[in-house]
Parts: C-alpha cells; structure tokens; sequence
C-alpha cells in the first residue's frame, strides 16, 4: 500500500510559508514532503521561487517531516562539488529522513549562466557524472576529478551525516529510467507510470519509488478551476516540451492556450472528495511506493484537511 505525502511547490509559496505549510502537514498528519527546487516558477503567476537548500534546513529544524528535493538538478547552475555539501548538510540536519531527488533538469532554470542547453543524452551523462562526484565527497575522502564534465581540486565535505542520503532519479522516459536503475537508489515520476514501474524494476532497479500529482481544492468547481488554470495552465504542454522552453513567458503563451475547463478536465479541481481520489487511485494502483499530492492555490490549508479529513481514508 501506498504511502502519501505532501508536495510543497515552491514556484507557488514563498520561503516562509513553504516552511508554515510544511508544519501544517505534518500537524494534519503527513510524515512526508516533496519540495521542489527551482530557480524560476514555471508562470509569473506563480510568483515564487526560494532557493531550496534554505527552506529545507528551516524544515529539517522546526520539523519531523520527511524531506525529498523533487527535484534537483545538480548539473549546471550548481556544481555538483556545492551540492554535495548542500545535501550533506541537510542531511546531517535531518537524519535518515532526507532523499535526494535528481533529474537532468529544465532550461527553465538551468540556462542562467548562460550555459548552452544539450541534448538529453549529454544531460544524462553529466547527471551520471555528477552523482558520481557527489557519492565520492559524501565519503569524506579529499577528492581531485577530472572529467568530462566536471573538475574538482583537493574537494573534501567535512560535515557529514553518519549515512548518506538514497539518490532517487527523476524519469519520464525509457532511457532516464533506465539510467534510474542502473545508478539510482530509486525512481521518481509524476505520472502513475505502470509501463516505467516495470521499465525500472526489469532493468534493475531495486529502489523505492516515488510519484506526485496536483489537486486544486475550493468551495466550488469553478474557482478551483480559475486557480488550476491561472497559476498551471501551462501544464497540458509536459514531455519533452516541459524540458526545453527557456522562459515563464513561454509556459505563460502555453496556458494561453488552454481554458479552466481543459485544465478541470487534467487537473481534479473542487470540494468532492471522491474526485480527487480517483486522479490519486491509479499512482496507487501502479504500486508507487510513496505518493505525494499537491493542492494548488493559496489555500493550503484548505487543501491539507481536505486531502487528510476526506480523501485520503478514500483510498485506506
């Protein structure tokens, strides 16, 4: 059976109330965040974005929760030398409850230093590249790489957690999860993907797995709808395309395109609970391990009972 958990947006909250959201999920019972980890949001209309390492370390202190970055891409706005002091720190700060969550990464937030933006196939390599590095300095050994993609001098992470965190790769395709397999401790996806499930288990891969989905509550359909729509209506694009746009302008001409009844039909948008429980029903039944729901909108509160209270024994 599933577990459920939380998804904190950050493109949504500011550092703030990211953290007071976090504590009113775990006050509601939820033992279990995603966060995500951007440096845009995906719409102005979103209006957020908080740097995560930040806003993890003030809920690895204030709470119990378990944290996962959803995801991080440790490739090119960051050296993966940084990240692994990041990861390191928030994991000594919240120990054996942080997973660091991967994934090769979106132009959306990692073209800033003006990096040309590859193929998906060189992204893979350097994420490949990247966690080896960061595995290595997570060993406290003094580390010199010289790679293809990435070089370190005399690198050596001296505060630790006395067990490194599981590396969960994010995939939304055949070769990410495979890659998910072959070098992850387990797979991420935000689609209740049965045919990846078994993509990742048939390659090998023997870890956990996570998937996460969105929700918008309110009194009625039809606000829910005008939130889902104004702050994600860009979100019918996915694939590849969700990759590659360089700009929140972009997404912006993307959700122009569509109406709330479109995102109403892709998104479960309302006060009824039994609607809701059915988009959650099918991550359930691929056999995620974990699956972590996200209430769009400013009422996040509204959306925690609402997804504690009522639609969540639904589904136990």
């Amino acid at each position: 059976m599933s577990e459920f958990g939380y998804f904190l947006s950050s493109e949504e909250l500011s550092a703030p109330r990211t953290v007071q959201v976090g504590q009113a999920a775990e006050q509601a019972g939820f033992d279990r965040v995603w966060v995500s980890d951007h440096y845009h949001p995906w719409q102005s209309s979103q209006g957020e974005s908080p740097f995560v390492w930040t806003v993890l370390g003030a809920l690895a202190a204030t709470t119990n929760l378990r944290l996962t970055t959803a995801v991080t891409c440790p490739t090119f706005r960051l050296h993966p030398a940084i990240v692994a002091q990041a990861t390191a720190t928030v994991a000594s700060l919240a120990p054996g409850r942080f997973t660091f969550g991967v994934g090769s990464g979106e132009a959306l937030n990692e073209h800033i230093l003006g990096d040309a933006w590859p193929p998906v196939s060189v992204r893979h390599e350097r994420l490949q590249e990247a966690l080896e590095l960061i595995r290595q300095l997570w060993t406290g050994e003094t580390v010199t790489h010289e790679g293809r993609h990435f070089t370190a001098h005399n690198a050596k992470i001296w505060s630790r957690p006395e067990e490194s965190p599981p590396i969960y790769i994010s995939g939304f395709g055949p070769k990410a999860t495979r890659l998910a397999a072959q070098v992850g401790d387990g797979w991420i996806t935000t689609r209740p993907d049965i045919e990846g499930l078994k993509t990742y288990r048939r390659d090998g891969g023997m870890g956990g797995t996570q998937a996460g989905l969105k929700i918008c509550w309110a009194p009625t359909e039809e606000e829910a709808a005008d939130t889902a729509h104004r702050l994600w209506g860009h979100e019918g694009g996915g694939g590849q395309l969700s990759q590659d746009v360089p700009t929140w302008k972009g997404y912006e001409a993307l959700g122009a395109r569509t109406s709330p009844e479109e995102t109403a039909r892709a998104v479960a948008c309302g006060p009824d609970p039994k609607r809701a429980a059915e988009a959650i029903t099918p991550y359930v039944e691929a056999g995620f391990d974990e699956v972590y729901i996200s209430q769009i909108g400013p009422d996040q509160e509204g959306g925690i009972h609402f997804l504690a209270d009522e639609v969540l024994p639904l589904l136990r």
